[in-house]
């Protein structure tokens, strides 16, 4: 969401949406020693007699009271991202721009760090996190962000509102953001996005109107083109059929409003479809809060509306590309002289943006008086929410490969472990981006020298690896009892704003792993610290490298994790949020290509394990555990009727679907239970998915997710999961037109690792 380009385009604001400017670390002020907040009754006693400063109003009349004392100048002052206030009023300045992507970010200038709060807990990079498969993890990383995102606040140091988290689809293996989203899939996707929402915002009285801090749902939408051989977002139009719009882009932003209830969602750089996103009036206004209802206010990228009009040409005019703006979501005094757009539509903008203030306690008068009031740096990086760093990272861990006797090592065994490759001893590649000052880090080196003797040789001066140094590599190797290799990227590689060519491992990072696999004395354990998959078939291929790890951008505490997961203090659980491609697609697929169905008639393969069919290195779900579980299916449906009402087109012709929305299909539910056993040696999680394969009507995919549920389990020990499965929601499917529908036929349900058939007919 950072712009490269720090300006303003000074004559187009934004209305509902706040338009972001990018300020340098030199321009930023120093913090407050306290929070900022309006109605401060201390130090202006009037306002007490506002009805925008009494808590005991509803927010409606709230605003409406604020609103209405405002100037044409202070309502266009407060839609942008470093809002005006109104002093006379007691409405102070507000930065609306902070992070808390995975944690909370120096990241925009409403946040900052000192020595009152000189770090906060960085937790993994998100796709490591997805990892888990683990939605209560993710509700529980929200809530300890915001904890510490308030502490902050009440010490000056930080805002209300975190433009996170960031729920595109991760559907091209090169993109240079992939890794700050949950991965490939809609559901997955849409239930991290739900479930870290409700940890940043529910409060803990349970008011459900009222926010602990505002969450923002971004990019939106059909965003995830950075800097691909020349294209750039800013000029990217992403062309996406209705139907791929409707089932993969789109569900995650639905579920981020309906079921997260979010306070915001932010419009991107590029174009869909030869409309500009942050002036598309049937994304935004139709969409957003016509058809989803959004309770809050619309944000556009930094620069987006800067970028509409001199990237874009979207508009002649500055005082147009506002008005285009504010008309889509709901701009300057120049737009509102000109007449192309009214003042009662900055007032709904504005609105929108005191309402969310309002709801946040902004104000409520003094923060140390409500709820939150307590908090500050003695809660944050406390124990406890490092220690969930540290276990969300081992959550996030997916082993790939595991020969017989590899993993985990034994710590008296092990009397002399290799430590080998470029990723080996980082500290920031470990936060990835968008990231904020730890409270410390543990690097890998570290973790693993904790456990046992060790010897370190980075093998690549960096993750360019422009030239192995492979001599002092193997010979540490040699002697050892053991090697870790540990290999990878970084942002020099794959970031926003610069999206991956090749998907291969950097450099001569494949000739050092080759090099020390063959000079190895023991067993050999490649761990893969990147966002995106990596083509390593060489590696799985390998039998003298008998284990592969991929650990994401675990995070402050990610070589801690990694040292718990070798030697077997914890029983990896991950599973990919992505598929591995090999080095073939990328060389064959265009990258700007949206489509996520295959063409046979080109040759175009298609896009994620939904609808890609070609050859992959590993796919979305895999990993494997240190422990067997075995699965028995105890209940599932083989037959399934939607009722019709009479007269129905379908009871006289023959139909291959029917409209999920029909009012006979509410309520056709089904249960699915399966039993699962550890028949291993080891306490475990390990996550239990239903797909399904739907009919082949309407280009359907070839198989997706219905649900997932991760169970723990002693050795030996038995234990249930149970799906109820809704057909009309969970089994439905978007046809070419957009329209949601139920195919009718066999559907092929993948319970864990067994398979039953469903027949759904009316």
């Amino acid at each position: 969401m950072v712009s490269s380009q720090n300006r303003v385009l000074s004559s187009v604001l934004l209305c509902f949406h706040i338009l972001c400017f990018v300020s340098s670390p030199s321009t930023r002020v120093l913090a407050q020693s306290s929070a900022v907040f309006a109605c401060d009754v201390a130090k202006n006693p009037e306002v007490a007699n506002y009805a925008f400063c009494d808590p005991k109003l509803d927010v409606k009349t709230r605003v409406s009271d604020l609103v209405k004392r405002l100037t044409l100048q202070e309502k266009i002052a407060n839609l942008v991202n470093n809002a005006g206030g109104a002093s006379r009023l007691g409405v102070p300045k507000y930065e609306w721009w902070s992070e808390a992507l995975h944690g909370v970010s120096y990241v925009g200038p409403g946040t900052h760090f000192s020595s009152l709060v000189p770090g906060a807990t960085s937790f993994p990079q998100v796709i490591c996190t997805a990892a888990s498969f683990n939605s209560s993890l993710f509700e529980a990383i929200g809530k300890v962000v915001s904890n510490e995102a308030r502490a902050m606040y009440n010490v000056g140091l930080a805002g209300l509102t975190y433009w996170s988290p960031n729920i595109n689809i991760y559907r091209d293996p090169r993109w240079g953001r992939g890794h700050e989203t949950p991965g490939e899939d809609p559901l997955l996707t849409s239930k991290y996005g739900a479930s870290y929402v409700k940890g940043l915002q529910e409060r803990d009285d349970g008011d459900k109107e009222r926010l602990k801090v505002g969450a923002c749902c971004k990019h939106y939408t059909a965003y995830d083109v950075d800097n691909w051989k020349g294209i750039d977002r800013y000029h990217f139009n992403a062309v996406v059929t209705k139907q791929d719009l409707d089932d993969t882009y789109q569900p995650p932003f639905k579920s981020c409003v309906i079921d997260g209830n979010v306070a915001s969602v932010m419009c991107s750089y590029n174009q869909v479809n030869g409309k500009a996103t942050c002036g598309d009036p049937d994304l935004l206004a139709g969409v957003i809060r016509g058809e989803w209802k959004l309770n809050g206010y619309i944000s556009s990228d930094c620069d987006s509306l800067d970028v509409m009009f001199n990237s874009q040409h979207y508009t002649k005019t500055p005082q147009e590309t506002a008005a285009i703006a504010i008309k889509a979501a709901k701009h300057t005094e120049d737009a509102v002289k000109e007449g192309l757009v009214k003042e009662a539509d900055l007032d709904n903008a504005v609105t929108n943006n005191f309402a969310t203030l309002v709801r946040l306690g902004f104000f409520d008068g003094d923060p140390s008086k409500q709820l939150y009031g307590q908090l500050g740096p003695k809660d944050v990086c406390t124990t406890a929410n490092q220690e969930l760093a540290r276990e969300a990272a081992r959550q996030g861990t997916v082993l790939l490969k595991n020969s017989p006797g590899s993993l985990p090592l034994s710590i008296k065994a092990i009397k002399s472990l290799a430590v080998i490759g470029p990723n080996a001893n980082v500290t920031k590649t470990m936060i990835a981006n968008y990231e904020g000052t730890p409270c410390k880090y543990t690097t890998p080196l570290q973790g693993l020298t904790a456990l046992v003797p060790t010897s370190y040789a980075p093998g690549c001066a960096n993750v360019a690896c422009a030239t192995a140094q492979v001599d002092a590599a193997t010979k540490i190797a040699s002697t050892a009892d053991a090697t870790v290799l540990i290999v990878g990227d970084d942002q020099s590689i794959e970031t926003e704003s610069r999206d991956r060519i090749d998907i291969t491992l950097p450099g001569q990072q494949t000739l050092l792993i080759q090099q020390v696999a063959k000079a190895s004395k023991g067993p050999v354990i490649l761990v893969i610290m990147s966002g995106g998959g990596m083509d390593v078939q060489f590696a799985k291929d390998d039998p003298k490298i008998t284990s592969i790890l991929w650990v994401g951008f675990p995070g402050e505490a990610g070589g801690a994790a990694i040292a718990d997961v070798i030697f077997g203090f914890f029983n990896p659980s991950g599973r990919l949020p992505m598929t591995w491609y090999p080095q073939s697609y990328v060389n064959k697929v265009n990258m700007t290509n949206m489509n996520m169905r295959p063409d046979p008639a080109t040759g175009y393969p298609g896009r994620t394990y939904r609808f890609y069919i070609g050859p992959t290195i590993y796919t979305f779900g895999d990993g494997l555990s240190y422990s067997e579980f075995s699965h028995h299916l105890v209940k599932a449906p083989k037959l399934v009727a939607v009722p019709l009402a009479e007269g129905h087109v379908c009871k006289s012709s023959r139909c291959k679907s029917i409209d999920a929305l029909e009012e006979s299909c509410n309520n056709v539910v089904f249960d699915v239970e399966l039993r699962v056993k550890n028949a291993g040696q080891m306490s475990g999680s390990h996550t239990v998915f239903l797909f399904s394969s739907p009919p082949a009507v309407h280009n359907a995919p070839q198989k997706h997710l219905l649900g997932f549920e991760k169970v723990h389990l002693t050795p030996q020990a038995q234990g249930v999961v149970k799906f109820s499965v809704d057909v009309c929601k969970h089994l439905s499917m978007v046809d070419e037109g957009g329209n949601r529908k139920v195919a009718l036929g066999m559907h092929v349900l993948h319970i864990g690792n067994l398979k039953s058939s469903l027949t759904i007919r009316i």
